[in-house]
């Protein structure tokens, strides 16, 4: 149900703003919602979809990532060489979630503290800047890694 809901919410964004929610666009949003606590990039994306609508092409994942990370459907991350991955953004908050990076096996973690927002304050305070948003990443060990690892 909260699915159904979800995509007869981006269908009516979509056509707000001239767009279609076409049969490949929709495949891939419920891929993003079915998987909302995972971080996919559009490969891993591409290759669910593919499974169950064998038409689609790797170009059209893309330009539909781009397309919903416009429309702040999806967030994209950028994690240097683990390069790009995304996940639905739903009802979170800007500033909400941060993520843990395990430099062995890749993992990683969302946490859920924001802690910056008196540090956001003042920064724009003393530098007169608008903040709109901020990233915060941990690198290190996840849990399984970190027994085998001399760093932990």
């Amino acid at each position: 149900m909260v699915e159904q809901k979800v995509v007869s919410e981006i269908r009516d964004l979509l056509k707000e703003k001239d767009f279609r929610l076409t049969p490949q666009r929709e495949a891939i949003l419920v891929i993003l919602l079915n998987n909302d606590h995972d971080h996919m990039t559009a490969e891993d994306i591409y290759g669910i979809t593919r499974e169950r609508n064998p038409e689609i092409g790797l170009a059209t994942v893309y330009r539909t990532l781009e397309l919903f990370e416009g429309l702040g459907v999806i967030s994209r991350l950028d994690f240097g060489e683990g390069g790009r991955k995304y996940e639905y953004s739903g009802d979170r908050e800007k500033h909400y979630h941060h993520h843990l990076l395990c430099l062995d096996c890749g993992e990683i973690i969302e946490f859920n503290e924001d802690f910056l927002d008196d540090l956001e304050e003042r920064i724009a305070t003393q530098s007169n800047f608008k903040i709109v948003d901020h990233s915060l990443r941990f690198y290190g060990y996840c849990a399984k890694c970190r027994d085998g690892n001399n760093e932990g």
